[in-house]
């Protein structure tokens, strides 16, 4: 990575009127990474990335793309891929036509048979994109972000409407597209998809940047959980444990290995049955939750 990002946000703010969208937003965005932006319903995921990526102004606070900012197109554009929820394509375009319309507005060079290829629509490269299926027209999506292969490429909501085959194989390409050096922001309501795949997390609750850092990172600031219940009576328990209404046991822990190996021990040498036994580390989704709650 260099000592240059290639976002720099300092600051950001953006209002509707009243209606304060994105609160003192500062975060930076190094070259390589891949990092998701995720959030509640309405965090201001949107505004942010629609700012960054140069298609809103910013109320207050400094924007950096490459050192510009995102507003000055003739600089930052050519650079840059954006994948959108909904791109909105002509409908009487074909396929081909849709990439390569695309791919001469961005400045970069490429060749539309290439990209066909990699997001797998060459045999589709002749259909109008009226008479494409939803999952088709995301993998088109796809397929005019990365036209040219781009330093910096935003995937918002990349996999929606993918079957299991077409979302794996998207992702094959965005490794394909690091290992060429490409700079990834990634928004996804599959959480497991940040958790396996993003450098960095950043996580937005009402307008505000509330953590930041890698999965490990994030997930460290929850406990993690053993839920169990018992057979019938039994020694009293080695750990603390709260006992729901459904009559089953939660132990919360930072230290998961240790207590989960202290409780089994506890009912091999008592002779306990430990029903329903559950134990696993915090999930992403755990956190987000939590943000959520606050």
């Amino acid at each position: 990575m260099t000592s240059t990002p290639v976002i720099d946000v300092d600051g950001l703010n953006v209002r509707y009127g009243d209606f304060h969208a994105v609160k003192n937003l500062s975060f930076q965005v190094e070259r390589g990474e891949l990092y998701a932006l995720l959030g509640t319903n309405g965090a201001g995921k949107t505004s942010t990335l629609e700012t960054v990526e140069g298609h809103r102004a910013a109320t207050s606070g400094t924007v950096r793309v490459f050192g510009h900012s995102p507003r000055d197109r003739r600089a930052v554009r050519p650079r840059m891929g954006v994948m959108l929820q909904e791109s909105g394509f002509s409908p009487d375009l074909t396929v081909r036509e849709s990439v390569g319309l695309i791919g001469a507005l961005s400045g970069r060079a490429d060749q539309v048979g290439r990209v066909l290829g990699l997001v797998g629509l060459s045999d589709r490269a002749g259909t109008e994109v009226s008479q494409l299926s939803g999952g088709e027209k995301r993998r088109l999506d796809f397929a005019t972000a990365v036209y040219g292969t781009p330093e910096l490429i935003f995937l918002d909501e990349p996999t929606t409407g993918l079957d299991v085959q077409s979302r794996h194989a998207l992702w094959e390409a965005v490794d394909r597209l690091r290992e060429d050096g490409s700079t990834i922001v990634l928004t996804t309501h599959y959480l497991e998809e940040a958790q396996q795949r993003a450098d960095r997390i950043g996580l937005m609750h009402k307008g505000v940047f509330h953590r930041e850092g890698t999965v490990a990172e994030l997930t460290r600031t929850l406990p993690a959980e053993i839920r169990f219940s018992l057979a019938g009576p039994a020694p009293a328990l080695p750990l603390h444990a709260v006992r729901g209404s459904d009559g089953g046991f939660l132990i919360e822990t930072f230290a998961l290995q240790k207590d989960l190996h202290t409780l089994l021990r506890w009912a091999q040498d008592g002779a306990v049955e430990l029903r329903e036994l559950q134990a696993g580390p915090t999930r992403l989704d755990d956190v987000l939750r939590s943000i959520g709650g606050d």
